[in-house]
């Protein structure tokens, strides 16, 4: 019977600087309207003004948020007169949301 030596059973792992950019977006992610926003946009475009409103927010707190997200590659925005329009970027927040909602609950509010 063959043993098997530790190199060859080491896992494939992803290097700890990824996961530390990796573990600074999440936490980028860690917040309640920063969650709805990324709900939002995962169908369709939004303004701020709409973002803000369904978070209970002014537009000036939805802005900070989305820009936290944009610098993380989340979002981009483009500017339609004097509104900035958002979507998301990075698809695969789809798949976190995903587990959010099944960990969590959507209620559909």
């Amino acid at each position: 019977m063959a043993t098997k030596t530790k190199s060859a059973s080491r896992p494939k792992l992803t290097p700890l600087d990824a996961l530390t950019q990796a573990a600074e977006c999440l936490k980028t992610l860690a917040h309640p309207h920063r969650l709805r926003m990324v709900q939002m946009l995962l169908q369709g475009r939004y303004a701020v003004g709409e973002l803000a409103d369904a978070c209970g927010i002014p537009s000036h707190m939805a802005s900070e948020h989305l820009r936290l997200m944009q610098r993380c590659g989340y979002l981009t925005s483009k500017k339609e007169g004097r509104k900035a329009y958002y979507r998301i970027v990075e698809l695969p927040l789809a798949d976190i949301m995903t587990c959010i909602e099944a960990r969590f609950g959507s209620k559909g509010e």
